[in-house]
Protein backbone atom coordinates (compact mmCIF):
# COMPACT_ATOMS: atom_id res chain seq x y z
CA UNK A 1 0.00 0.00 0.00
CA UNK A 2 1.17 3.62 -0.99
CA UNK A 3 0.18 5.02 1.98
CA UNK A 4 2.02 8.25 4.26
CA UNK A 5 4.20 6.58 6.78
CA UNK A 6 1.87 8.27 9.31
CA UNK A 7 -0.72 6.11 8.16
CA UNK A 8 1.26 3.03 7.51
CA UNK A 9 2.01 3.82 11.48
CA UNK A 10 -1.19 4.06 12.42
CA UNK A 11 -2.39 0.44 10.68
CA UNK A 12 0.79 -1.12 12.35
CA UNK A 13 -0.07 0.59 15.72
CA UNK A 14 -3.61 -0.92 15.60
CA UNK A 15 -2.66 -4.12 14.65
CA UNK A 16 -1.15 -4.94 18.40
CA UNK A 17 -4.88 -5.40 19.91
CA UNK A 18 -5.77 -8.69 20.17
CA UNK A 19 -7.50 -10.26 17.15
CA UNK A 20 -6.37 -7.53 14.77
CA UNK A 21 -5.37 -8.30 11.43
CA UNK A 22 -4.22 -6.43 8.85
CA UNK A 23 -7.25 -5.83 7.29
CA UNK A 24 -8.91 -5.31 10.27
CA UNK A 25 -6.48 -2.62 11.21
CA UNK A 26 -7.10 -0.53 7.92
CA UNK A 27 -10.05 -0.48 8.05
CA UNK A 28 -10.24 1.01 11.28
CA UNK A 29 -7.63 3.54 10.04
CA UNK A 30 -9.59 4.32 7.35
CA UNK A 31 -12.78 4.45 9.35
CA UNK A 32 -10.79 6.73 12.32
CA UNK A 33 -9.47 9.15 9.67
CA UNK A 34 -12.34 9.41 7.36
CA UNK A 35 -14.98 9.15 9.36
CA UNK A 36 -14.54 9.87 12.95
CA UNK A 37 -11.83 12.12 14.06
CA UNK A 38 -13.43 12.94 17.19
CA UNK A 39 -13.52 9.86 18.00
CA UNK A 40 -9.88 9.22 17.32
CA UNK A 41 -8.41 11.83 19.07
CA UNK A 42 -10.98 10.64 22.04
CA UNK A 43 -8.87 7.45 21.06
CA UNK A 44 -5.53 8.63 21.69
CA UNK A 45 -6.37 11.03 24.84
CA UNK A 46 -8.03 8.32 26.63
CA UNK A 47 -4.80 5.95 25.73
CA UNK A 48 -2.52 8.77 26.84
CA UNK A 49 -4.30 9.25 29.90
CA UNK A 50 -4.11 5.81 30.90
CA UNK A 51 -0.71 5.19 29.98
CA UNK A 52 0.01 7.91 32.39
CA UNK A 53 -2.47 7.33 35.27
CA UNK A 54 -2.96 3.44 35.67
CA UNK A 55 -0.41 1.66 37.95
CA UNK A 56 -0.92 -2.11 39.35
CA UNK A 57 -2.94 -1.49 42.82
CA UNK A 58 0.09 -2.87 45.38
CA UNK A 59 -2.38 -5.42 47.29
CA UNK A 60 -4.21 -7.05 44.40
CA UNK A 61 -2.05 -6.21 41.35
CA UNK A 62 -4.89 -5.07 39.29
CA UNK A 63 -4.97 -1.77 37.27
CA UNK A 64 -5.48 1.19 39.72
CA UNK A 65 -5.14 4.77 39.64
CA UNK A 66 -4.13 5.07 43.35
CA UNK A 67 -1.51 3.11 45.01
CA UNK A 68 -4.23 0.54 46.63
CA UNK A 69 -7.49 0.49 44.44
CA UNK A 70 -10.91 0.92 45.51
CA UNK A 71 -12.02 -2.79 45.53
CA UNK A 72 -8.79 -3.55 48.15
CA UNK A 73 -10.04 -0.67 50.58
CA UNK A 74 -13.63 -2.04 50.33
CA UNK A 75 -15.16 -1.92 53.81
CA UNK A 76 -17.83 -4.80 53.52
CA UNK A 77 -15.15 -7.23 51.80
CA UNK A 78 -13.83 -10.65 53.18
CA UNK A 79 -10.16 -10.03 53.53
CA UNK A 80 -9.73 -14.01 55.09
CA UNK A 81 -11.17 -14.63 51.31
CA UNK A 82 -8.41 -14.31 48.41
CA UNK A 83 -9.59 -15.34 44.73
CA UNK A 84 -6.81 -15.45 42.47
CA UNK A 85 -7.61 -14.79 38.90
CA UNK A 86 -5.17 -14.90 35.42
CA UNK A 87 -6.14 -11.42 34.07
CA UNK A 88 -7.88 -8.07 35.75
CA UNK A 89 -11.29 -8.88 32.61
CA UNK A 90 -11.24 -12.80 35.11
CA UNK A 91 -11.78 -10.25 38.09
CA UNK A 92 -13.88 -8.02 36.15
CA UNK A 93 -16.51 -11.36 35.37
CA UNK A 94 -16.11 -12.57 38.99
CA UNK A 95 -17.51 -9.07 39.81
CA UNK A 96 -20.44 -9.35 37.85
CA UNK A 97 -21.26 -12.68 38.79
CA UNK A 98 -21.38 -11.64 42.42
CA UNK A 99 -20.84 -14.69 43.64
CA UNK A 100 -17.26 -14.00 45.67
CA UNK A 101 -16.93 -11.77 48.25
CA UNK A 102 -13.41 -11.60 49.49
CA UNK A 103 -10.36 -9.81 47.92
CA UNK A 104 -8.81 -10.61 44.55
CA UNK A 105 -5.05 -10.99 43.41
CA UNK A 106 -4.61 -10.47 39.70
CA UNK A 107 -1.66 -12.66 37.91
CA UNK A 108 -1.41 -10.94 34.91
CA UNK A 109 -0.63 -14.04 32.80
CA UNK A 110 -0.09 -17.72 33.47
CA UNK A 111 2.86 -20.27 33.60
CA UNK A 112 3.78 -21.37 30.03
CA UNK A 113 7.28 -22.55 29.40
CA UNK A 114 6.90 -22.65 25.57
CA UNK A 115 6.38 -18.82 25.75
CA UNK A 116 9.03 -18.19 28.43
CA UNK A 117 6.59 -17.06 30.81
CA UNK A 118 8.19 -18.29 34.46
CA UNK A 119 6.69 -17.58 38.37
CA UNK A 120 8.27 -14.16 38.06
CA UNK A 121 6.58 -13.05 35.30
CA UNK A 122 3.34 -13.93 36.81
CA UNK A 123 4.09 -12.51 40.17
CA UNK A 124 3.70 -15.61 41.88
CA UNK A 125 5.99 -14.27 44.49
CA UNK A 126 3.61 -11.19 45.38
CA UNK A 127 1.20 -13.82 45.44
CA UNK A 128 2.56 -15.49 48.59
CA UNK A 129 3.19 -12.15 50.34
CA UNK A 130 -0.20 -11.05 49.69
CA UNK A 131 -1.37 -14.62 50.86
CA UNK A 132 0.97 -14.68 54.39
CA UNK A 133 -0.49 -11.33 55.36
CA UNK A 134 -1.64 -13.32 58.31
CA UNK A 135 -5.24 -12.44 57.61
CA UNK A 136 -5.87 -14.31 54.35
CA UNK A 137 -6.96 -17.44 55.48
CA UNK A 138 -8.44 -19.71 51.96
CA UNK A 139 -6.70 -18.78 48.69
CA UNK A 140 -9.55 -19.78 45.74
CA UNK A 141 -7.36 -20.34 42.53
CA UNK A 142 -9.92 -18.84 39.58
CA UNK A 143 -7.48 -19.74 36.53
CA UNK A 144 -8.84 -20.79 33.63
CA UNK A 145 -9.26 -24.32 32.76
CA UNK A 146 -6.14 -24.28 30.09
CA UNK A 147 -3.33 -26.01 29.94
CA UNK A 148 -1.02 -23.43 31.01
CA UNK A 149 -4.19 -22.15 33.65
CA UNK A 150 -3.99 -25.73 35.28
CA UNK A 151 -0.02 -25.58 35.45
CA UNK A 152 -0.59 -22.48 36.84
CA UNK A 153 -3.19 -23.66 39.59
CA UNK A 154 -1.13 -26.48 40.51
CA UNK A 155 1.99 -24.74 41.15
CA UNK A 156 0.29 -21.89 42.79
CA UNK A 157 -1.61 -23.80 44.82
CA UNK A 158 1.61 -26.46 46.36
CA UNK A 159 3.23 -23.36 47.08
CA UNK A 160 0.49 -21.92 49.13
CA UNK A 161 0.30 -25.01 50.68
CA UNK A 162 3.60 -25.06 52.40
CA UNK A 163 2.83 -21.79 53.94
CA UNK A 164 -0.01 -23.76 55.59
CA UNK A 165 -2.88 -22.01 53.66
CA UNK A 166 -6.16 -23.62 52.80
CA UNK A 167 -6.35 -23.77 48.96
CA UNK A 168 -9.47 -24.21 47.02
CA UNK A 169 -10.25 -24.76 43.18
CA UNK A 170 -13.13 -23.46 41.68
CA UNK A 171 -15.64 -25.99 40.17
CA UNK A 172 -15.67 -27.64 36.48
CA UNK A 173 -18.99 -28.68 35.19
CA UNK A 174 -22.30 -27.70 33.32
CA UNK A 175 -23.11 -24.29 32.18
CA UNK A 176 -26.29 -22.94 34.23
CA UNK A 177 -29.02 -23.89 31.26
CA UNK A 178 -26.85 -26.53 29.86
CA UNK A 179 -28.45 -30.08 28.56
CA UNK A 180 -26.30 -33.28 28.50
CA UNK A 181 -26.87 -34.18 25.17
CA UNK A 182 -24.96 -31.05 24.06
CA UNK A 183 -22.18 -30.99 26.70
CA UNK A 184 -18.74 -32.71 25.79
CA UNK A 185 -17.97 -35.54 27.56
CA UNK A 186 -15.05 -33.79 28.97
CA UNK A 187 -17.23 -31.67 30.79
CA UNK A 188 -19.97 -34.17 31.87
CA UNK A 189 -16.95 -36.00 33.52
CA UNK A 190 -15.35 -33.64 35.49
CA UNK A 191 -19.32 -32.58 36.62
CA UNK A 192 -20.03 -35.78 37.80
CA UNK A 193 -16.66 -36.37 39.73
CA UNK A 194 -17.41 -32.59 41.07
CA UNK A 195 -20.63 -33.46 42.20
CA UNK A 196 -22.20 -32.33 45.44
CA UNK A 197 -24.71 -33.87 48.60
CA UNK A 198 -28.02 -32.13 47.95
Amino acid sequence: MNAPPSFRDLIDALRCLPGVGPRSAQRMAFHLMQRDRNGAQRLASAMSNALMTLQHCERCNNFAEATVCSLCLAPRRNPSLLCVVETPSDLLMMEQAQCFDGLYFVLMGVLSPLDGIGPKDIHLERLIQRSCDGVVEEVLLATNFTVEGEATAHYAGELLRSKGLRVTRIARGLPVGGELEHVDSGTLAQAVRSRRVV
